[in-house]
């Protein structure tokens, strides 16, 4: 059954009291007023203690109380702030704190029922206020003592035990814990809450309440919202939200990030702005009022209301200001909108209950109600003072090993000799390492393991850079576990659980877990003891996640199996499929348990060969390389010391892998006695120049594979000196490391950044080699020795596009593996790219391009080799291209191979597949299939029906521009940037698609944690970092733009700019085209023209434009790369001009949201502005929502964009390549989209509207048809 409360939340925005401390203040009490009689006599100060007076002046606390509800409000605080036992000893009445909440409750209580009987269609309810204490759990008094506490978590959560009763006591509707400066301190705080709660068989609905206590957005322990928020979100607020030390204009990008994190109801009651110089606050109420609206109307919020220095006034203005507006939606499915969520109490009784019931007091009923239960699995959310998200694209997850005393005898010596700055130091070389969680284990027979685990954790929790990742409590004692528990404020894993005690025992410490606001590994034990078949684990686990689940009210996400990694090649036969079990039953409990995460001790797996490094790191990483392939999220392992799998020597791999997946019946004493020979202390973090003492052929080889250049030229002359020619050291040493470069590349071991420096390196040396070779060339004709390619490649980007970075690479790849390449560069004409084919007797054409005029080019080079007769083979890339397109559009017109590359990894198997008198005719006889096949959906779903125009156009967008409030910028025209500082625009760089553009998947930074290219990633980030920093600092690269605003409206799907206010005079018309295929769920075909008001609705809207580059001076820095042999730099500083320009448009939207009002108050971060979490979009065309180039024509026109350099193609491609441009709209519901297939109804009538011949548009329409 809905409650009363939540209904009302559901219709509009709730509003919360003001501050009592200053209304307090107003009445001008003397000491006798706050003693009363109770006290008269008490030996302490006790003015100042507010909280008595619910006891000695309950006529004035009642008073406040009942104007805060003629103000407005509909939940009012209790006066119990402080009124904990912490708290209470600083005036000596701990013994009053039961009494001090139950006459703060019923106060409260008497006042709201009293206005509810005034009005019963306005229902008033009352929060019971529990505060911070005058201690913290996660921050040391003490700066000579870090792990130093003046009180422990169980005395803190005995503190509230009192305070907690008195209220419900009292009869409170629900429970606020507010102004959380310590998240260690709320944890006890819960705690004690659901202590109390059993006791009493009543379940209230949780309020919770952070501050954050400066513009860092961080809390006074260090965490961040989203960490907090993850941190507490185990017991299932029914409210969480922000109040105090900030005011509304400086708390709002806080709110606005917990709001999008919450899945559950959100609150804000901020102080009327900031203290001035005596403390006091000068706000006044109708600027609270109008800040508040602000986070109405921006959907953050579903109570409101104020902290310190807000009075009846603040909140009458807050009431009025938010009446009427919808409040925040909480998203269907969400962990728990409506109520404190699953029991979180460790009764036995109570555990066979996937949910408690809602209990009731006699006195006053519980506006609480269970909340439903997700239909699918969450993220698995983790917390330092920052999260972590483990999401399904997410990298492998390192858990750091060396902070466990059984398996480090350093950091047992440092444990034992209490060195906690030394051991801290291990801890923080983990994080340093890429470790993303920490493992902390304390289990020695000689320690006091509580204790030890206790001080360390206390200790690395005053460190950031350590505290800033979520930590494993490791034990196996659940004592030591518990005592770690205790002393950690984010989310952390327990490590761990298992069924080997009995249910009981395994549910037991579940809740347990749960209460703690901790994730948890399972072990896969049960009562007969470890399992160690594929089929035990799987039954095991499938059994403990059906028990957690629906008994233990667990989220599977928080559930992290541990199938057992055990020892292998131990000698005994039964231990030979350890490995090779593990990795079976990993992809069977992925599937069966949906949700779960998979982790193991990593160490354990090469146990029989500990004291030997080498052996044993190998054994992680080639076991790694699999296990991740199969399921495995986690693992504990040295994150400093994990080799990388292709640098594991051949002989040695071979070994490692024929004892992990048991392929032969003595691959163990096999592998011992290799052992023996390879002995050594594994991986060390030095410059590690070993390699130099080989000889001159392996030192080349080493340096083509890894990229070296520093001693190219050197070994370059001695291996010039010792072979009998310079070709020969070509032949020799340098293919044989472009080869295994190539091998290594193809088999997924290397990764694009690697393969390029390997380029370099390569190019170095045949240049040196160059002069020499020239000399003697003839004597080399004569004797027939040239080398041989193994075929010649022609690439171009075709004519009208401009972008290379990724055909680059491609031509990189490919004569690295022995193709000779011809790069004729960008914006090639067709006669060209064919006549040059035939004159330099190429074997194979490819063609690359980025935008989608490309496309239609392809298609005419196709046609023309068809033409010509030729039979070529033609390879088609770049980023718009598509298998699909080349065989739908490109294909047909050619009778020779047509293939499509995806991208630079599969450009080999293609080429040599092609070139190969063997592979050729069966490679191309599947590709024709694939293709034909390709065709046949492609036309099936032509046949699709469309909506007509007329119908697509009926179901526009609605808007009520009547009432639609309209941003107007503060000026209409343009506005020119003509050098603005790159040190502003590259915070804003999104370094994902950095990566993305060297074929590295996966988000930054979380990319330099991927256990297969993480390194490779990182390494590039660093030259990509030295690079920028040289443009910045040389000013190398210039950043020019311009952009503006106009009154505009639509016209149908046109969108008309005048050029004034008087709007009389048309000075541009951009033509739009709108969604026609069926939407579900009754949403709108969407076109841009929506987003603005229509002509006939006399609504005075306007449009933004803009276009920006920072591609200005790229060329130079290039050409020097490359005139040094650099691709590697040259294709870094092409990849960084193009990120520049991203981060510039960025940064101008920034601006133009700023000058056109609605973004004034905006405070993002620069993950925030690339996530786009702003109002308003700036569609570019040639993209999704407006995919015809050639308006761009009419926006460079409007903008006069070459007067800041930047000028178009003849088919439209920008010029710089590193160039943004596009339009600006302000619409509160503007939002991307991609208009799809168009019918011919529409077709024509844009053609029409555009003045355009039908046959153009269908050329630029074409992949839209």
């Amino acid at each position: 059954m809905t409650t009363k409360l939540d209904t009302l939340l559901r219709e509009r925005i709730l509003v919360l009291d003001g501050a009592m401390g200053t209304m307090i203040q107003r009445h001008k009490l003397t000491e006798a007023d706050f003693r009363g009689e109770r006290w008269a006599a008490h030996t302490r100060d006790l003015r100042g203690n507010n909280d008595i007076l619910t006891l000695t002046r309950p006529d004035v606390i009642g008073q406040i109380h009942r104007q805060y509800l003629e103000a407005g409000a509909d939940i009012i605080e209790t006066n119990t702030f402080s009124s904990n036992v912490v708290s209470q000893r600083d005036y000596g009445l701990e013994s009053a704190v039961y009494d001090l909440n139950l006459a703060g409750a019923r106060v409260a209580r008497e006042a709201a029922d009293e206005y509810t009987a005034k009005n019963p269609d306005k229902p008033r309810f009352v929060a019971g206020s529990i505060g911070p204490t005058t201690c913290t759990l996660s921050i040391s008094p003490d700066v000579n003592n870090p792990s130093f506490r003046t009180l422990t978590f169980d005395q803190l959560k005995d503190a509230y035990l009192d305070q907690i009763r008195g209220l419900i006591d009292g009869g409170v509707d629900m429970l606020l814990a507010e102004t959380i400066i310590d998240t260690l301190s709320v944890k006890a705080c819960i705690v004690a809450i659901e202590e109390v709660q059993a006791e009493k068989g009543v379940r209230l609905p949780l309020m919770i309440s952070v501050t954050v206590t400066d513009r860092s957005g961080r809390t006074l322990s260090g965490q961040t919202i989203d960490a907090f928020y993850v941190s507490v979100e185990h017991a299932r607020p029914w409210c969480i939200g922000i109040n105090c030390a900030l005011g509304a204009a400086d708390m709002r990008p806080y709110l606005e990030e917990l709001s999008r994190q919450a899945e559950c109801w959100v609150h804000a009651y901020p102080n009327a702005g900031l203290p001035n110089a005596f403390g006091e606050y000068d706000e006044q109420p109708e600027e609270t009022g109008r800040l508040l609206k602000d986070f109405a109307a921006s959907g953050f919020a579903n109570i409101l209301g104020g902290c310190c220095g807000t009075t009846p006034e603040h909140i009458g203005a807050i009431a009025r200001a938010v009446a009427g507006l919808p409040p925040r939606k909480v998203a269907a499915g969400a962990r728990g909108p409506e109520g404190t969520g699953v029991d979180l109490l460790e009764t036995p009784g109570d555990q066979a209950k996937a949910q408690p019931p809602a209990f009731s007091t006699d006195r006053h009923p519980s506006p609480y109600v269970d909340p439903p239960q997700p239909a699918a699995p969450h993220l698995t959310r983790l917390a330092g003072l920052e999260p972590l998200t483990i999401r399904p694209d997410s990298n492998f997850q390192m858990i750091g090993e060396r902070t466990n005393v059984t398996g480090s005898k350093k950091f047992m010596r440092l444990v034992k000799d209490d060195n906690w700055t030394e051991a801290a130091a291990v801890a923080m070389e983990q994080v340093r390492g890429g470790a993303n969680i920490v493992d902390v284990n304390m289990d020695e027979g000689m320690l006091d393991s509580e204790s030890a685990m206790t001080t360390f954790l206390n200790y690395i929790a005053t460190e950031p850079e350590i505290a800033r990742v979520p930590i494993m409590v490791d034990s196996s004692k659940w004592s030591v576990i518990e005592a770690g528990l205790k002393c950690v404020q984010g989310k952390s894993v327990v490590n761990s659980i298992s069924l080997k005690e009995g249910e009981a025992d395994f549910l037991h410490k579940a809740m347990l877990v749960r209460r703690y606001g901790a994730a948890c590994v399972v072990m896969a034990f049960d009562e007969t003891g470890q399992a160690d078949t594929v089929e035990r684990k799987v039954s095991i686990c499938q059994r403990a996640y059906t028990m957690l689940t629906e008994r233990a009210g667990f989220d599977p996400s928080d559930i992290i199996f541990d199938p057992n990694i055990l020892a292998i090649a131990t000698g005994l036969e039964e231990h030979n499929r350890y490995a090779i079990n593990f990795i079976e039953a990993t992809r069977i409990i992925k599937a069966s348990c949906p949700g779960v995460k998979i982790s193991g001790g990593i160490s354990n797996l090469s146990f029989s060969f500990r004291g030997n490094d080498v052996v044993r790191e190998a054994i992680h990483s080639a076991f790694l390389y699999h296990a991740i392939k199969a399921g495995l999220d986690m693992g504990i392992v040295n994150a400093g010391q994990l080799v990388v799998y292709e640098d594991i020597p051949a002989d040695l791999l071979e070994h490692v892998e024929d004892i992990l997946f048991d392929r032969r019946p003595d691959a163990t004493e096999r592998m011992v006695t290799f052992a023996d020979k390879v002995k050594g202390s594994g991986k060390k973090r030095e410059l590690d120049l070993t390699w130099r003492e080989k000889p001159v052929e392996a030192r080349l080889a080493f340096a083509l594979v890894h990229g070296v250049v520093d001693f190219i030229e050197v070994d370059t002359e001695e291996a010039r000196l010792k072979f009998a020619r310079p070709l020969e050291v070509i032949e020799g040493p340098l293919m044989d490391g472009m080869k295994t470069v190539g091998d290594l590349f193809g088999a997924g071991k290397m990764f694009l950044p690697q393969v390029v420096k390997s380029a370099r390196a390569m190019k170095r040396a045949v240049a040196y080699l160059e002069p020499f070779m020239e000399a003697e060339k003839a004597a080399q004709i004569a004797a027939g020795i040239d080398q041989k390619p193994q075929g010649k490649v022609l690439m171009a980007t075709v004519k009208g596009d401009v972008h290379d970075i990724g055909k680059n690479i491609v031509g990189v790849v490919l004569g690295c593996n022995n193709y000779e390449v011809v790069d004729l560069g960008v914006m090639v004409s067709l006669d060209k790219i064919l006549t040059t084919a035939v004159e330099q007797k190429v074997d194979i054409v490819g063609l690359s391009g980025l935008i989608t005029p490309s496309l239609d080019e392809m298609v005419f080079v196709a046609k023309e080799m068809e033409h010509r007769g030729m039979t070529l083979p033609l390879l088609i890339g770049g980023a718009t291209t598509s298998k699909q397109h080349t065989a739908v559009k490109i294909a047909p017109m050619y009778s020779g191979p047509t293939a499509h590359v995806l991208d630079a990894s599969r450009a080999v198997d293609v080429v040599s597949s092609l070139l190969s008198d063997e592979k050729r005719d069966a490679y191309v006889a599947r590709t024709r299939v694939d293709q034909a096949e390709l065709r046949e959906k492609y036309a099936s779903r032509s046949q699709r029906a469309l909506l007509t125009y007329e119908a697509a156009k009926a179901n526009h967008l609605v808007t009520d521009w009547d009432t639609q409030e309209i941003a107007v910028p503060w000026f209409v025209g343009k506005r020119i940037l003509e050098d603005e500082p790159l040190e502003k625009i590259v915070p804003l760089i999104d370094w994902t698609f950095f990566f993305s553009a060297w074929e590295l998947k996966g988000r930054f930074p979380a990319i330099f944690d991927h256990p297969e290219y993480g390194h490779a990633a990182r390494e590039l980030y660093d030259h990509a970092q030295t690079l920028l920093k040289r443009i910045v600092k040389e000013k190398r690269f210039k950043a020019r733009g311009v952009y503006g605003f106009w009154p505009a409206n639509s016209v149908g799907d046109d969108i008309v700019v005048y050029k004034d206010d008087a709007r009389n005079v048309e000075l541009a018309r951009f033509h739009m085209l709108r969604q026609q295929e069926p939407i579900a769920d009754k949403r709108p075909n969407r076109s841009l023209a929506d987003f603005v008001a229509p002509k006939e609705s006399m609504a005075p809207d306007y449009i933004g434009a803009f276009a920006v580059t920072a591609g200005i001076g790229v060329d130079e820095l290039v050409k020097e790369f490359e005139a040094q042999h650099d691709d590697y730099n040259a294709i870094i500083a092409k990849a960084l001009a193009d990120r520049l320009a991203e981060a510039f448009a960025e940064y101008l939207h920034a601006q133009a949201r700023h000058d056109w009002g609605y973004g004034k108050s905006e405070h993002f971060t620069s993950e925030d502005l690339a996530a786009e979490r702003y109002r308003g979009i700036r569609p570019a065309f040639g993209y999704p929502a407006c995919p015809d180039h050639t308006e761009k024509a009419t926006l460079f026109e409007l903008l006069d964009a070459p007067a800041v350099g930047i000028t178009l193609t003849e088919n439209f491609a920008m010029w710089p390549a590193a160039s943004v441009s596009g339009l600006y709209f302000s619409h509160p519901q503007a939002k991307y989209f991609i208009v799809g297939r168009i019918g011919r109804d529409q077709l024509e009538d844009y053609a029409k509207r555009k003045d355009m011949p039908l046959a153009d548009a269908e050329r630029w329409l074409g992949p839209n048809l």
